[in-house]
Formats: structure tokens, sequence, C-alpha cells
């Protein structure tokens, strides 16, 4: 098996799990969130005896699932799996506009710099157009979440993300075509 689909599998075995078990459960969130916990925590495990070391990134997603999937399971209230992606995207935007703003880092550089070269001008378009973005899911997921029944939102969560988020990539393409070095 090689690096790069053992990496894919990682990142989105575990909510793959999660949906099949969801489903299967009867639309359980109670059945369902404990196996993504698990899931969520081996992936995160795997990345790192494959790469040697800790997958900064899964590593946050990992602990904030543990950490909402736990609440919504000892409060027995599904409101804390909902808002999770909102937390995380606010979270991701915040490091990135922050980091940049006040510290003059680019965390996105520091994560992307070996998949593609970029002029300052380029990496810090980049990065606020990312950390817009993830403003726009937050607000997207709770749009989702507070109007739409809970099967609507795991469908949303599992199957509307990912591909809104190639979109959002794809649209980067010139972007970085005008600023590589």
């Amino acid at each position: 098996m090689n690096k790069s689909f053992l990496k894919f599998i990682t990142d989105f075995g575990p909510l793959l799990i999660f949906f099949i078990i969801y489903y299967k459960s009867g639309n359980n969130l109670t059945v369902a969130i404990p196996p993504l916990i698990i899931a969520t925590l081996l992936a995160v495990a795997i990345m790192y005896l494959l790469e040697k070391k800790v997958p900064f990134v899964p590593l946050v997603g990992g602990v904030i699932i543990t950490l909402f999937g736990g609440l919504t399971l000892y409060f027995n209230n599904p409101i804390f799996i909902y808002m999770k992606p909102t937390v995380v995207n606010i979270i991701f935007a915040i490091t990135l506009i922050v980091s940049k703003v006040f510290f003059h880092k680019n965390f996105l550089k520091f994560f992307l710099q070996t998949a593609f070269q970029l002029n300052d001008i380029g990496w810090s378009k980049l990065n606020f157009r990312w950390a817009y973005f993830f403003i726009f899911l937050a607000i997207l997921n709770e749009i989702v979440w507070r109007t739409q029944p809970e099967a609507t939102w795991v469908n949303f969560k599992v199957w509307g993300i990912l591909p809104i988020t190639f979109i959002f990539t794809a649209f980067q393409i010139p972007l970085i075509n005008k600023y590589k070095i």
C-alpha cells in the first residue's frame, strides 16, 4: 500500500466509518461517535508511525473529535458534535489570521511549502483566502445544523464539505500559478 493512499484512508476513513455506522444504526449518533473517536485516534497513530512525526492538524482534529464526541455522549446532547466543525474551522481561521497579522508568520506556508513555492505576496493572499474559507465553512455548518434535520447535517458533513473544499482549492490554482517562484 503506497503512502499517499494510506494518508487518504487515514484522513477520510474515520468519517466514512462514522457515516456507515450512523446509517446502519438507524441514525444513532451515540452509536456512531465512539467508532469515530477510535478510528480518528488510530488514524493519528498510523500517520505518526508512517511519517515519524506528530501530524499536527490530524492530532488537533483527533483531540477536538474526542472532546466534542465525548461531551455529546456524556451529556446525551448532539449539539456538541454539531458544533465541532464550526469550532475547528474557527480555530483554523483564527490561527491563520493571528499568526500572519500579529506574529508575521504564515502558518499556511509552514504546512504547504513542500507542496509548492510562492512569493510572499502569494503566500499572504492564499493564507487569508483559506482563513476566510474556514470562516465560511463555520457559518455554513451553523446554518445547516440549526435549520436542517440531523440526517441532513450528517450528509452535509460527510458529502458536502469535502466537495466544497475541493472546489475552493481548485479556484486557488490561478493565484498559485500567478505567484509561483
